[in-house]
């Protein structure tokens, strides 16, 4: 499966970091970062982090 955060919209609450941190992760500068292509294994986690974004920023597919 595919993850793809819309940065256009998001604001950087982190709700992701914390719903899925294998996927989602800030850098020392406070940029976000993702895995944009994960395994059957991380799609619970995917999903969780995608419903908790306030933003609805996070885009499965």
């Amino acid at each position: 499966m595919k993850v793809h955060v819309n940065m256009d919209i998001c604001l950087l609450h982190g709700q992701c970091v914390i719903a899925a941190p294998e996927i989602f992760s800030f850098d020392e500068s406070g940029d976000l970062h993702w895995v944009e292509v994960i395994d059957d294994s991380q799609v619970a986690d995917a999903e969780a982090a995608s419903d908790a974004c306030p933003e609805q920023a996070i885009i499965l597919g």
